[in-house]
């Protein structure tokens, strides 16, 4: 059995033309009209589909389309690399936004390390992304609904391979070139150990005998011809990833204060008409806002009219473990909606209380009236 680890990479592969995407997901705002936006934003616009690699239901689409935007811009140096000249950003209707930034890619397994490395968490490309993140943000206006921008940003590459020599078989990519492709997965200067090499390179695909995808968690590199339709598969995983990381976060906030409302003791409650219903609305707010967010992100791509690319997203969320973040969000929104039901019923019997309290000081009021001079008989 070929040992991935210790397989030294033939000197004679050379990657003769390819692209490296490097993407930055953000959360924007609550939800975007992309209607609106698109005639507020300038620059060269588009609505994004996924190219087919052949027939497949009409359904097997974004719901809706994301818009694109195409912004010119400086090319940024790593190395014997550079980037293009235009950077693309990608919104979704529900708030996210996923910038791209591509550079061509030639020469051989070496440089294509050290150009991961260069790109791993760097923080030149992550300032320009915020900052045009900023200024789009700016120029969306009501397009936006509550617009903010969140504090984490999800990063992820991909390194697509066009043609290499010599000509490969899918196999020997990770049969021969096990050690380097894992390192340039991980971005990893040092030898890696055997398990940390099938644990890299363990997750892959193909279409046909000529191409292969081998999806890790920091990036994914691919080989092979026409695969634009896996790396918009791979682009919207990383806008999955970066929503549930959000939406878990929302979700802790809302159940801390969702906690401080229903554990607040009567006395220190003012006794006003309303404030146990305000602490229910707001955590009603938040669980719905939750809840919508969740159903958006989750049911905007369909896939089922196309298996392979189904298998691609199924494979690439569970290296993102997308569904562990699926069932730590539902249980959250189960506890919450529990949370909610147990205050609406406290709020209904801090009510009736009320009532009670009020009929009981009118009686006595009126008993108090009857014993008054020059009320009695009236």
């Amino acid at each position: 059995m070929t040992n991935p680890a210790n397989t030294p990479a033939p000197a004679e592969f050379h990657v003769d033309r390819g692209t490296c995407f490097v993407l930055f997901a953000y959360d924007i705002a609550r939800s975007v009209n992309l209607e609106k936006a698109e005639h507020r934003i300038t620059a060269l616009t588009e609505r994004s589909r996924i190219k087919r690699k052949r027939r497949a239901p009409a359904y097997f689409d974004y719901t809706p389309a994301p818009l694109r935007i195409s912004a010119e811009m400086e090319p940024v140096a790593f190395g014997q690399y550079s980037t293009g000249t235009v950077v693309d950003m990608l919104l979704y209707d529900f708030g996210a936004v996923s910038v791209s930034y591509s550079l061509p890619i030639q020469g051989s397994l070496l440089s294509l390390k050290a150009l991961s490395l260069d790109l791993y968490e760097n923080a030149l490309l992550l300032s320009d992304s915020r900052r045009r993140i900023e200024e789009l943000l700016a120029g969306l206006g009501d397009a936006a609904e509550r617009p903010h921008l969140a504090d984490f940003v999800e990063d992820y590459m991909i390194l697509h391979i066009e043609q290499a020599t010599p000509r490969l078989a899918p196999g020997a990519v990770t049969a021969n070139f096990g050690q380097p492709v894992a390192q340039l997965l991980r971005s990893e200067a040092q030898i890696l150990a055997e398990e940390e090499v099938r644990d890299s390179i363990g997750q892959r695909i193909s279409f046909g005998p000529d191409d292969v995808t081998i999806i890790d968690w920091n990036a994914a590199l691919i080989y092979g011809q026409e695969m634009e339709d896996v790396i918009a598969v791979m682009e919207f995983a990383n806008v999955e990833l970066l929503e549930m990381r959000f939406l878990d976060q929302q979700l802790d906030l809302a159940l801390d204060q969702a906690y401080a409302a229903s554990s607040k003791r009567r006395w220190d409650r003012p006794f006003l008409p309303g404030t146990p219903r305000t602490d229910v609305r707001r955590i009603a707010r938040l669980q719905v806002d939750s809840a919508i967010l969740f159903e958006q992100v989750t049911n905007t791509l369909k896939l089922f009219g196309d298996q392979y690319l189904a298998r691609v997203h199924r494979m690439i969320s569970r290296r993102f473990y997308l569904e562990s973040w699926d069932a730590s969000i539902s249980r959250k929104l189960h506890t919450l909606d529990s949370i909610y039901g147990k205050m609406t019923e406290s709020a209904t019997a801090w009510r009736m209380e009320l009532l009670e309290w009020i009929i009981i000081v009118l009686i006595a009021i009126s008993i108090v009236i009857s014993f008054l001079p020059g009320t009695t008989g009236h």
